[in-house]
């Protein structure tokens, strides 16, 4: 006898991120890595003593900043852009539900739907900061059109708006490795429909159209 296949509801596991969402996490990943690296062999006096070649390192940290904008432009003018756009709407829409958990700070209990409300406060706060790096580095690097003043202002933006990103980057790394499962979906594109219903259990229903578990309220990462 022929086992009929398994109703949506029913699926193991359940796509994430495509391709292209994917392929601009790790592009954004692999240029602050390369600017983190760079900032630290410019500002760590042994470092620079270690490593060498100023000029050439600072030359990469500005090429790398200037270069963080291309793979969100290149990934939401991709014809694949729908899941990008559609998860663009997702962490900018607050609900009842988030707006609960956030007058909370974190403590109340609440159904999530595919993105934590942290999530949607670290995209937001990234955005921010990058287009901060990007506009103070700029400065900093063509000083030659902008008064002192200016330039001052724009090292002191740059280096503390860096020192906290990175630390927000940090938690996240954190985060990400304490749930494989989360990290997995960044890698492979999906996560299983278990980890789903437990902790997104909004985004679970909607997928599946199977209602989700009331145990899970609580339980989301």
């Amino acid at each position: 006898m022929t086992t009929p296949p398994p109703e949506a509801g029913h699926r193991q596991r359940l796509d994430r991120f495509d391709t292209t969402e994917r392929a601009l996490h790790w592009a954004n990943a692999a240029l602050f890595g390369v600017l983190l690296v760079t900032a630290a062999v410019l500002y760590v006096g042994p470092l620079a003593a270690a490593v060498g070649r100023r000029g050439l390192v600072r030359q990469t940290h500005v090429v790398a900043g200037l270069g963080l904008p291309l793979p969100l432009l290149a990934a939401w003018l991709s014809p694949r852009r729908a899941g990008l756009r559609a998860d663009w709407r997702a962490l900018a829409r607050w609900d009842d539900d988030d707006r609960r958990w956030l007058r909370s700070l974190g403590r109340a209990q609440v159904r999530m739907g595919k993105f934590h409300p942290g999530q949607k406060l670290n995209a937001a706060f990234t955005l921010g900061a990058l287009g901060a790096l990007l506009a103070s580095g700029s400065i900093m690097h063509w000083f030659g059109y902008f008064p002192d003043d200016w330039r001052t202002g724009a090292t002191f933006v740059h280096d503390w708006t860096a020192i906290v990103i990175t630390l927000v980057v940090a938690g996240h790394l954190r985060m990400a490795f304490a749930d494989r499962d989360a990290l997995r979906a960044m890698v492979r594109g999906w996560v299983p429909a278990g980890w789903a219903r437990r902790h997104r259990p909004k985004w679970f229903e909607a997928e599946t159209a199977r209602p989700d578990d009331p145990a899970a309220v609580g339980r989301s990462r």
